[in-house]
């Protein structure tokens, strides 16, 4: 079991800046990739970024290319996600999310169902 607490939400305007994270407990040796997800109301939950833990290899949606970078303290078992030009249509609850691997995961990493664990998320709000 893995257990995943997200911090750092909160408000901001249109062109600011956020850093959210994830402390990781319970059996983070078995960690194979870690992935933030957002929300945002009357929307299904989207993928934004994934990381292979213990490696750098990261992937991020199209939508938030360019301006979000994930990262990961392997040693405290946090996750971060910092958010630099944040826009309005960022304004979701995010979500932090763990998987110990497997082939379905290798087939499609940006698929909801192939996260074994998730925090409850924290509220990032973008004001114009």
């Amino acid at each position: 079991q893995v257990h995943l607490v997200e911090s750092g939400g909160g408000s901001v305007q249109a062109g600011g800046s956020l850093r959210v994270s994830c402390a990781a407990s319970g059996r983070t040796s078995n960690l194979y990739a870690m992935g933030w997800f957002r929300q945002a109301p009357g929307q299904e939950r989207e993928f934004v970024a994934f990381i292979r833990w213990r490696t750098d290899m990261t992937s991020y949606a199209d939508s938030v290319k360019g301006r979000f970078t994930i990262s990961s303290h392997v040693a405290e078992n946090t996750l971060y996600l910092q958010m630099n030009s944040l826009k309005p249509e960022d304004t979701a609850v995010y979500y932090c999310a763990a998987t110990l691997g497997g082939s379905d995961w290798a087939r499609r990493p940006t698929g909801l169902a192939n996260y074994d664990y998730w925090g409850l998320g924290t509220q990032v709000t973008v004001s114009s």
